[in-house]
This record gives structure tokens, C-alpha cells and sequence, in this order.
């Protein structure tokens, strides 16, 4: 199986992806699933999981969390995470039956990267997003190694805004999604290509989107 784990529509305000255009796009690429994971939202997820008919594709109702100390992505949720605190944003993935993976855990610019120590908080998440297609490939080497240390599930996503995005890195298993990363059985592939001008686009969408709001 092949999918993307990281992708936002335009319930994210830097992401321009319709839920409708969404699916489309995800099964042209080639994929077997997307998880929908909007900043801190969960509607974006809950609308393409609807608009879904297909039953041999997946839609994981997702979100990534903006924590006290760095992004957390949310797999299998059903309400949106409230929290803000770390420690208190993993327990309510817990509590909802959900799993954590740390995204993009060396990022270069300060408030994107994971500001607490991975080794520390082992025990509370199901992985790490190893490979991110707007990451470098130093820093998403420097994820794939700490997920080797620390003995958790790799976790690849294209981090897609826009329609070219989608499908750039994907996360392989075999049989289901939530078996695979608690068995630690997934390996990434993809490329690291997006990042400059998908992150220009997202933040300049941003501003505008906020202006004309």
C-alpha cells in the first residue's frame, strides 16, 4: 500500500487543495490513501472522507497539531485536538484511539522544528514523519536517524498545499495503516523537492487569504 500522510486542504489557510480536487489528484498519483491533515482542524479531513466512495481507498481523518513545542501530526481522530501542550495533545490522540507521529522533527527555520527531546517522549508516540517533501534532505536524513535510535515507525508525507505536491513522499506498508505503524512495519519513499517554492506559495496564499478573509 502507498500513501501520502501529510496533506492539507484549503480548511488549512496556506493550502488552496479543494476536498473535491483532493481525491482525484490522490488516485491519479497512484495512491492507495491520503491522511487529511489540516493545521489544528479536522473538517478538511471529515469532507474528503465523505466525498470517499470508493472503498478501496482510504481517507484517515487526521490533523497536525501546532504543540508548545513543535507540530504533531494526528492519525485516526475524530474530534478536533483542543490542547496546545504537548504532553497534553498526546493524551488526547490517546484518548480519542488515535496515534502521534512527530512531523518534520528538524526543521530549519525555529518554529517549525520539534523543540523537546524525541528520546524523552519515546514511549508516548507511534513514529516519526522521516520523510517530508518540503524538508531538506539533511534534516529529513537527520529524522530518519533519530526514528532508527529510537526504535519507532517511519512515516513519509508530501506535506502537499498545492495539487503539485500531492504524492511527492508516501509511506509504504503492507495490509492496514495502523497495524503497520504500531508494528513498525512502513518505509518512506518519495523526494525532498517542494519545500522553497511550496512554502513561498503556502505563506504568500496565507497572507492574502487573511487580508481578503
Amino acid at each position: 500500500m502507498k500513501y501520502d500522510l501529510h496533506v492539507h486542504t484549503n480548511y488549512s489557510l496556506c493550502s488552496n487543495l479543494k476536498p473535491e480536487v483532493i481525491l482525484k489528484a490522490a488516485k491519479k498519483k497512484g495512491l492507495d490513501g491520503i491522511a487529511v491533515t489540516d493545521h489544528n482542524e479536522i473538517k478538511g479531513a471529515l469532507k474528503v472522507k465523505s466525498l470517499n466512495k470508493d472503498k478501496d481507498f482510504e481517507v484517515v481523518v487526521s490533523s497536525e497539531i501546532r504543540t508548545d513545542k513543535g507540530d504533531v501530526l494526528a492519525y485516526y481522530i475524530n474530534k478536533k485536538i483542543k490542547s496546545r501542550g504537548l504532553f497534553e495533545v498526546l493524551d488526547e490522540i490517546k484518548q480519542q484511539g488515535g496515534l502521534a507521529v512527530v512531523a518534520h522533527p528538524y526543521r530549519l527555520l525555529p518554529h517549525l522544528r520539534f523543540r523537546y527531546p524525541i528520546e524523552k517522549i519515546k514511549d508516548k508516540i507511534d513514529g516519526i514523519e522521516c520523510l517530508n517533501s518540503r524538508s531538506s534532505f539533511l534534516t529529513n536524513n537527520a529524522a530518519l536517524k533519530i526514528s532508527n535510535k529510537v526504535n519507532l515507525a517511519k512515516i513519509a508525507g508530501s506535506d502537499a498545499h498545492f495539487r503539485f505536491e500531492l504524492g511527492k513522499a508516501f509511506t509504504i506498508f503492507d495490509g492496514d495503516l495502523r497495524k503497520a505503524i504500531k508494528n513498525k512495519k512502513t518505509r518512506v519513499d518519495g523526494s525532498s523537492v517542494t519545500g522553497f517554492v511550496g512554502g513561498s506559495m503556502s505563506s504568500c496564499l496565507k497572507i492574502i487569504r487573511k487580508i481578503f478573509k
